[in-house]
């Protein structure tokens, strides 16, 4: 049996860990093909019971729970974040997304260019296959840091993020200087917002928020042995991760555009200068900033090299709630009806996938169809089961299907071995996640 029929293809099973690229893959049998342009007519995905139906029937063969990735809305949806970073590259986060095929897909694409990685040890494995990555966060994996500092071809192709003298110390203590490879890192400068009477707006990241810290830090890694300064990143998460009409919350909105409305030109302003001030000391090759949802924002900035972007490939639905853009529902998982435990009432299996983030109703997984149900406040969505109710529970039969987008993207491929790849009405293939590869780094 192909693997694009296998039913097992997509269940919490144990699989063997390929030997080749293209087998872990799949593009010798998957051709992507993410060129062109955005979809202009997005109908087919507006249009729930022509969407899900073909997805329904089209993944009909295989045992749930089913992970499925649409072809077209992955094709509409790389190609509209192209246009949208206005000819800046787009770096590939590697956390949005967790599927290789997919990841060395868009780095085939025009206008897509290296990727950040989450941790060492994924950078490590992406880097058999790709020549530039970014540890996106700093790291102590003191296992992970021998083997780069030992290896000249990783060593070139891995930078790691720094935004301490902690952070070189304990890289130090692994390998001194002269015992091992020059390591490239990259300086992480805070982009948050301080806010007037608010405060801090923003993620908590880097503690090297003004200009004037950043030239120092900067100087003090030109002066540090056994280091290449060769890049910046900054990433406004309160522009690119906050919804600028969360559903529902009307007044979230209008205070969510009001804060990013002022805090982009200051961040424009302060992020000038302190790459000004960290160019006095290194040779930059690359100047990251922004995200999926700061694409046009971030490109605007003459500072700005690249932008680290990849949750609007997949698209969960937190992005339902943005205004400046409108991704297809690229991702999305299908559970099956096991039991009616009423005449109003419906059970699938599964369903518990919690985003991270902020405790919240936004961080359950969406029941997109069929139309007409929701979750039980009393037990929402269970590790193993489910309860729904509403109009449509009442015709659901055992052994039918209900589809649910993810909040996030990549952390999907967290309970996937891989995702069936729809084209049209047909399953064409699949892809292994990093879960189904053997891999798990957080």
């Amino acid at each position: 049996m192909s693997a694009a029929t296998r039913p097992a293809a997509t269940r919490g099973t144990t699989t063997k860990k390929t030997s080749t690229t293209k087998e872990a893959t799949g593009v010798t049998a998957i051709d992507l093909r993410l060129t062109g342009r955005p979809t202009a007519d997005a109908a087919v995905w507006r249009d729930p019971a022509e969407y899900w139906g073909r997805m329904t029937a089209a993944t009909a063969h295989l045992d749930a729970p089913v992970g499925a990735l649409h072809l077209g809305a992955l094709r509409h949806n790389a190609a509209d974040m192209v246009r949208r970073a206005q000819g800046t590259p787009i770096r590939v986060a590697s956390k949005s997304i967790r599927v290789r095929g997919v990841i060395e897909a868009l780095l085939r694409m025009p206008g897509y260019r290296g990727v950040l990685a989450y941790t060492l040890a994924e950078a490590i494995r992406l880097a058999d296959t790709v020549d530039d990555v970014v540890v996106g966060y700093p790291t102590a994996e003191r296992g992970s840091i021998r083997r780069l500092a030992t290896d000249p071809e990783l060593a070139a192709k891995i930078t790691l993020m720094v935004d301490s003298p902690a952070q070189l110390d304990l890289v130090d203590a692994v390998l001194p200087p002269g015992e091992r490879e020059t390591i490239r890192v990259c300086l992480e400068l805070d982009a948050s917002w301080q806010a007037p009477v608010l405060g801090h707006l923003g993620v908590r990241r880097s503690p090297i928020h003004e200009p004037d810290d950043a030239g120092a830090f900067a100087a003090y890694l030109a002066a540090r042995p056994g280091f290449a300064l060769v890049g910046v990143m900054s990433y406004e998460a309160q522009i690119a991760g906050v919804q600028t009409a969360p559903p529902g919350k009307p007044v979230d909105g209008v205070m969510n555009r009001w804060m990013q409305s002022r805090s982009m030109p200051e961040l424009l302003e302060r992020r000038a200068r302190a790459i000004a001030r960290i160019r006095e000391h290194a040779e930059l090759e690359f100047v990251n900033g922004g995200g999926t949802g700061s694409l046009e924002a971030t490109s605007a900035d003459p500072s700005i090299t690249e932008i680290a972007a990849g949750s609007g490939i997949l698209a969960g639905h937190l992005f339902d709630g943005y205004t400046q853009f409108a991704p297809a529902p690229a991702a999305a998982f299908a559970l099956d009806v096991v039991r009616r435990p009423s005449a109003e009432h419906a059970t699938i299996l599964g369903g518990g996938w919690i985003a991270s983030g902020p405790p919240g109703p936004d961080r359950l997984p969406r029941i997109v169809w069929p139309e007409g149900l929701e979750l039980l406040p009393r037990e929402m969505a269970g590790e193993v089961q489910s309860p729904v109710t509403g109009r449509a529970a009442r015709r659901l039969r055992v052994g039918e299907r209900v589809w649910l987008r993810h909040t996030k993207s990549g952390e999907l491929a967290e309970h996937l071995n891989a995702f069936a790849v729809v084209d049209g009405d047909a399953v064409v293939g699949e892809l292994p996640t990093y879960r189904g590869e053997g891999w798990a780094f957080l």
